[in-house]
């Protein structure tokens, strides 16, 4: 479990926190958190907020006097409620480069360097001519990082994925990339744990992947802990870094994104409405654990921020040591 005692960067966010009789939205500013009623939001539910935003109406709350509580005096859990969950495959260069030469993805006949040259040529394609790649999360999965994270104990190389998480505003169905960013209310951090040795089918490679097995255990997608107002965030070039165990391991940009948030959430809307609340994950940079050759194990402690959007921290626990 994490104290957040400090809030994002942004003038206002906001957050969900814990009470008896389960989590309450709230509005945080600084270092301090107040509750939101459907009075105060002008609307029934978060989603409902999402739809139509009126973010002046909560940034004139923020200066306002109210029942302000500290951060540290809360516990913080997903700032979101999604319907949909949609993740985005290979779309950082670098960390798909990182996969290949790591093996995930060659046959073995490729020096290191061969492999390397080989993949960045299939991303430079891949961005010229190519378009998103995208697969489901079930939004069960969605956790705040109060929550410990359970390694499942039918595998041994359960890895990290810190990502950029777009969340969804305005209903957007089959828009296009300029009018994209208009049903964009915010963003959030998401980690999206994967386990590697479910990611290709073995009885039938014919099948591909499979990213139900590989991605959906139960809190496999730490999100939060704050929904920050895309007024205040440059997601085009923001740092997003992880540590395992005080170790950096993921230290990259979302400047090298194959592509833009722009792209991504035409492309997706264009089979399905994203709805107000939904999470578009945006990919993951290089240094996973598939790179380093070391996966999560039972009490490994996750930090993950990314710039002006806060910190989370996961804590591991092994599945037998429950």
């Amino acid at each position: 479990m994490m104290t957040t005692t400090a809030g994002p960067e942004a003038p206002f966010a906001l957050a969900r926190f814990r009470e008896a009789a389960g989590s309450r939205l709230g509005l945080v500013a600084g270092d301090r958190i107040r509750g939101l009623s459907e009075e105060d939001l002008g609307a029934a539910s978060l989603n409902d907020f999402l739809a139509d935003p009126d973010w002046d109406r909560l940034a004139a709350l923020a200066e306002a006097e109210g029942e302000w509580m500290p951060l540290s005096d809360v516990t913080l859990t997903a700032p979101v409620e999604p319907r949909q969950v949609l993740q985005t495959g290979a779309n950082y260069r670098q960390h798909v480069i990182e996969l290949v030469v790591a093996g995930l993805t060659q046959d073995g006949t490729r020096t290191p360097d061969q492999a390397r040259s080989f993949a960045a040529d299939i991303m430079d394609n891949r961005k010229r001519n190519g378009e998103p790649y995208f697969f489901i999360g079930l939004p069960a999965c969605v956790v705040g990082d109060d929550e410990t994270l359970a390694l499942p104990g039918y595998s041994k190389v359960h890895d990290w994925e810190l990502e950029l998480a777009v969340v969804i505003g305005r209903e957007a169905f089959r828009v296009t990339r300029e009018d994209a960013m208009s049903h964009v209310a915010g963003y959030t951090i998401a980690n999206d744990i994967t386990t590697r040795d479910y990611v290709f089918r073995k009885d039938m490679k014919e099948i591909g992947t499979d990213w139900y097995r590989a991605k959906n255990a139960p809190g496999f997608l730490p999100t939060g802990p704050f929904l920050v107002p895309a007024r205040f965030v440059e997601g085009g070039d923001l740092n997003v870094r992880l540590e395992l165990n005080g170790q950096v391991m993921q230290d990259g940009s979302t400047s090298d994104l194959l592509f833009d948030i722009p792209t991504l959430v035409s492309a997706a809307s264009q089979t399905m409405p994203l709805l107000p609340g939904d999470l578009l994950l945006t990919g993951s940079p290089a240094g996973n654990g598939q790179h380093w050759k070391r996966f999560l194990q039972d009490g490994d402690v996750m930090t993950g921020s990314i710039q002006g959007l806060g910190t989370q921290i996961v804590r591991c626990i092994g599945e037998e040591a429950r």
